[in-house]
């Protein structure tokens, strides 16, 4: 098959449109197809993390994104009564070189992201474009769309990354099911513009009432969100009035000082795609999985696949890495995003309880053990191109600020990473120091004012971290950075040179 680009991605939305810039940043030609004309106009996903922002830090363009989004300063969680059985400070700067937690008004980052893909080369977003079908053949895929004047095209690449959301037609075409996590639960989602009212001190809350669980959270300029469980006894229509929400916000979004851009009811849930690759077609973002929005991992998850992905598509497409690679997406990435459905549904379970009696058992517990109901600390990525836990493979790598205020990433680029202290760079045989210093694949950072703070952060004498800056491994020993080292695609050759060289 002649391919007329690299990779197809089905989808517009941030995860789509951030996989295709991944891809341009990369070299890789691609088109996305989005079937809405225009930007959605109104707000999903409002949050972020720090790996996140890391991400769209790669893309050159972090500045802009700073300036349309705010670090979330603090957290609380709230009772039937008010009682403030949790509150934490957020506004810190963490291992990944930014806020650990950072809120947005989604068109605005849409919009960024556009903005970055007009911008480079060999890449390109079709708005009002549908895909219809997507084929996996031999040598890489069809994609069949159309316009909304009934032209059809047929589109050939090498891969297509289908983000269309949850709702995948594609997926549904593909027949592949999901497994669920957790109870379906309706909820009322409002944002809006609050002008001349206080609303709530803290930026995010959960509260934890059981006549009607509710979340709060401030977004930047004068935007606020909050979120209502529905009862049994709601009235849809009533429900979503400017004052029902008054009413069931408890006057925080006073009708004649709230004035919203959606008011929607939406039903929050737990899905897994059981497959997220069939031949050369993988599944990313909210078609692969989907998570109650209890710790905002949701557009971090989809963000997490096309990084994890585009970096090894890169590696294939310029022959720099063996096909098998891409095996590798679904084994890291599904058990990582599962961990987070998971985790946020069981979360869903303790906050949304209607049940006073285990509402009251559930406040007892938070507050005799306040750090029960935090962030958990992320997973490793599942089997894949990484050495395991046991030995320092698998785990998201830090992002250092160096003494210049310079962060890592800016010096690495799209690159793996080897932070090594001189010594045990040294130690390594002469042949594998020579195909190190000539692969285009690595950067090599002996610098102990680079590297120190790095290497102290994962406890090691030696690092390397993938392009996507999850570790490959540590290493104390020549011996142990050397079996790191051949395990980089690009240097997987070397392995004869250095049994020749001893």
């Amino acid at each position: 098959m002649t391919h007329d680009v690299d990779v197809v991605i089905v989808g517009g939305g941030p995860v789509g449109t951030t996989a295709l810039a991944l891809c341009g940043r990369a070299g890789l030609r691609a088109i996305a197809f989005e079937k809405d004309a225009q930007l959605w106009p109104t707000a999903r996903a409002v949050h972020f993390d720090g790996e996140t922002m890391r991400t769209l830090q790669g893309l050159g363009v972090a500045d802009r994104f700073q300036r349309v989004t705010i670090p979330m300063r603090d957290v609380a969680i709230l009772n039937e009564a008010g009682e403030v059985l949790v509150h934490a400070p957020t506004d810190r700067i963490g291992e990944q070189g930014w806020n650990d937690h950072i809120s947005f008004h989604q068109p605005d980052i849409e919009e960024l992201l556009r903005e970055v893909v007009a911008e480079t080369p060999a890449i390109e977003l079709r708005c009002g474009e549908t895909v219809t079908d997507v084929e996996s053949t031999e040598d890489g895929v069809l994609v069949v769309s159309s316009t909304a004047g009934g032209e059809v095209h047929t589109t050939r690449a090498r891969w297509a990354i289908v983000a269309d959301g949850a709702r995948s037609e594609i997926r549904h075409r593909l027949g592949i099911a999901s497994d669920k996590y957790g109870e379906d639960t309706p909820w009322l989602v409002v944002d809006g513009q609050l002008v001349d009212a206080p609303g709530y001190e803290p930026d995010m809350i959960q509260f934890g009432r059981y006549t009607r669980p509710a979340l709060w959270l401030r977004l930047p300029g004068d935007r606020v969100r909050m979120e209502f469980m529905l009862m049994p006894d709601d009235d849809p229509a009533e429900i979503v009035t400017p004052a029902a929400v008054e009413r069931i916000s408890r006057g925080a979004l006073p009708a004649d000082k709230f004035t919203p851009d959606r008011q929607a009811i939406y039903t929050f849930r737990g899905r897994i795609a059981r497959e997220w690759r069939r031949g050369n077609i993988f599944l990313a973002g909210d078609a692969a999985h989907q998570a109650p929005p209890l710790f905002g991992q949701g557009l971090c998850a989809g963000i997490r696949d096309a990084a994890n992905l585009v970096w090894k598509l890169d590696l294939v497409a310029r022959g720099a890495a063996d096909e098998s690679l891409l095996d590798t997406y679904e084994s890291e990435r599904k058990p990582h995003a599962t961990f987070w459905v998971e985790t946020a549904a069981n979360q869903a379970v303790i906050i949304q309880t209607t049940d006073p009696e285990v509402a009251r058992g559930r406040d007892e517990y938070i507050r005799a053990h306040p750090g029960s109901s935090a962030v958990p600390e992320p997973p490793a990525l599942g089997p894949g191109l990484h050495a395991g836990e046991h030995g320092g493979g698998g785990k998201l790598g830090p992002q250092p600020i160096l003494a210049d205020g310079i962060r890592l990433d800016d010096m690495v680029g799209s690159h793996f990473l080897v932070a090594t202290e001189r010594a045990l760079f040294d130690d390594l045989s002469p042949a594998l120091r020579a195909a190190l210093e000539d692969d285009a694949e690595t950067v090599t950072l002996l610098d102990p004012a680079k590297v120190s703070d790095l290497l102290a952060t994962l406890g090691a004498r030696a690092a390397v971290l993938r392009p996507d800056h999850y570790t490959l491994g540590t290493a104390g020993t020549a011996p142990e950075l050397e079996r790191l080292l051949l395990m980089i695609p690009s240097l997987a050759g070397a392995a004869d040179l250095t049994a020749e060289s001893r």
